[in-house]
């Protein structure tokens, strides 16, 4: 949808009748007015918590709100919300690479990795109708959602990443290595040559950790610069698209 849509406004609202539609005008002034590039529609900051009957539920919406907030340094007060407002050059420059409940987690990360332009609406919250179900699994999706926010902090943050996995490794090599040393210096002696030798390669695949993290922290500030030329472009065809629908709309009254 996003690919063969051209509109100046998006909005999305899961179709379970659990997020009122008299919201979206307001959303949708936050993108049209304002200029924001996504607009949350937040439910943990009303009713969602005495709504939602499912404890897991609110427990994994928690989980995933303290995780990616601390991560990234964001302050979005719902992750999984399926009520948004975007604006053009968000849908255009959105990467759709998850199928499930998934999705909501990657939008909310890319708008914070691209510095976009974020907006909290606190809407009301209800239940869903009496018979229905919900499509999501508690365990299996919540398992995805939580591999999704590792893998994302791994690609949008990988000296962080990386840089932590090198820190453990040279930390279990120090523990290791210190006794050996120690004995070394009062004796003169190596006592256990296998434990030296696995300290040796823990510390090099530390090493290696660091660096791997550096290389993709390089190569990422490249992309992040080739990401704001292609913003350009998008608002570019942005412009391009306005000026064709004065254009038509102006025939049509001549």
């Amino acid at each position: 949808m996003f690919r063969e849509i051209d509109a100046e406004c998006y909005l999305m609202v899961d179709g379970d009748d659990t997020y009122p539609a008299e919201y979206a005008p307001e959303m949708v002034r936050c993108v049209l007015n304002r200029k924001v590039d996504m607009v949350v529609g937040d439910r943990l900051s009303s009713t969602y918590f005495t709504e939602n009957k499912r404890p897991f539920h609110n427990f994994g919406n928690s989980l995933v709100r303290r995780a990616i907030n601390r991560l990234f340094r964001s302050d979005i007060k719902d992750i999984m919300t399926g009520y948004r407002a975007f604006s053009y050059q968000f849908v255009k420059s959105y990467p759709v690479l998850s199928k499930g409940f998934e999705i909501e987690t990657e939008m909310s990360i890319h708008a914070i990795d691209k510095n976009m332009l974020l907006e909290n609406v606190v809407i009301e919250y209800r239940d869903r109708p009496e018979g229905s179900e919900s499509k999501l699994n508690t365990y299996s999706d919540g398992i995805k959602v939580l591999r999704t926010i590792l893998r994302l902090f791994r690609n949008y943050r990988p000296m962080a990443f990386f840089g932590v996995i090198s820190g453990i490794l040279l930390a279990v090599a120090a523990v290791f290595f210190i006794p050996i040393l120690a004995e070394y210096i009062k004796t003169g002696l190596v006592p256990d040559f296998p434990t030296l030798i696995v300290c040796g390669f823990v510390a090099i695949a530390a090493i290696q950790s660091f660096f791997s993290g550096l290389l993709l922290h390089t190569i990422r500030q490249k992309n992040q610069s080739d990401f704001e030329m292609r913003l350009i472009e998008i608002e570019d065809r942005k412009k391009a698209l306005l000026r064709e629908e004065e254009s038509v709309s102006y025939d049509r009254i001549g």
